[in-house]
């Protein structure tokens, strides 16, 4: 048996974890204090907010106690609550090509923009993931000088680094590869909506079959796939300039000890005969308890006379 549903008038003045509180009390007004008390323990402590949405935690309102609300009625008070026209819930990352599973839980379009520091991001959400976590890193490469670089985003994805550097880093040209035809479909959206579309050459397909597309054209050089992203060294490598340049390896490390992935990056890349420096290295977020997403930058030497 379901149980009704009540009014809820507005509380502009609220902020809104105080919103979804009396929410809860308003709706469950006259049933047992405990259920309110437990409904109210089991609200999400945060959630991501952009555009006109909300987007709610892994797993927010699945507990069983929820069982017996009319969820419509309720996605639709949540959405009230947070002054949001959608509401969608996260879900796992899944796949090979790490697609999205978030739900939408109220509304109608499943496409959304975020804006960060300039740039826009456009994405089907319920299709592709964009990680809140990665925020300073995309700020990072977008405080880069790089109009005069000639730049390789191994694994562009919806255009997490590819869109800062020409937006922001101005970038002189960007070649994107991508093999996600959902991230494909969505970073097109994204330089056509930053109007860099321009800077930008998209090449579908994994990266390893470009072959001689790519060879020595590049002064920087982004791989950013996780957990690791051994299968790209070789073709990072060859598509460097023989004069040299910078690679920006993105990784799984542990918390403990992240040195040791540190030397196992630079032990593969040492096998190519090249110089290879170990310019900064830095932890972008928690990837798992113990582990965690790093970069490391390097940048490695000339080809030599019998490379």
């Amino acid at each position: 048996m379901q149980l009704p549903l009540g009014r809820i008038g507005e509380r502009v003045s609220q902020v809104p974890k105080e919103k979804l509180i009396s929410m809860v009390q308003t709706l469950f007004q006259g049933h047992d204090e405990r259920l309110i008390e437990e409904l109210i323990e089991d609200l999400p402590n945060g959630w991501e907010r952009f555009d006109d949405v909300a987007l709610l935690p892994l797993n927010a309102f699945s507990h069983k106690k929820w069982n017996g609300i009319d969820h419509s009625s309720l996605w639709a008070e949540i959405s009230n609550a947070l002054d949001v026209n959608r509401l969608f819930r996260k879900g796992e990352i899944t796949g090979e090509r790490r697609e999205s599973s978030t739900e939408l839980l109220h509304g109608t379009n499943v496409d959304v923009e975020r804006i960060e520091h300039g740039v826009k991001f456009v994405y089907r959400i319920t299709e592709c993931m964009f990680s809140q976590g990665n925020l300073n890193e995309r700020k990072r490469m977008g405080d880069l000088d790089l109009s005069k670089e000639e730049i390789l985003d191994l694994y562009a994805g919806i255009g997490y680094y590819t869109l800062p550097m020409l937006v922001r880093g101005n970038a002189k040209h960007v070649t994107a590869t991508e093999w996600n035809p959902n991230a494909l479909r969505d970073l097109r959206k994204g330089l056509e909506r930053n109007g860099v579309n321009e800077r930008c050459t998209v090449l579908e397909g994994d990266n390893r079959s470009h072959g001689s597309l790519l060879d020595t054209k590049f002064d920087r050089i982004i791989l950013g796939l996780l957990p690791q992203a051994w299968d790209g060294l070789d073709t990072a490598m060859r598509a460097l300039r023989s004069s040299g340049g910078i690679l920006h390896v993105h990784g799984v490390a542990s918390t403990k000890n992240p040195g040791e992935w540190e030397n196992e990056v630079t032990r593969q890349l040492f096998e190519y005969g090249r110089s290879i420096t170990k310019s900064g290295s830095l932890r972008i977020k928690s990837y798992a308890p113990f582990w965690d997403h790093r970069v490391l930058d390097i940048e490695v030497g000339p080809l030599s006379s019998d490379s």
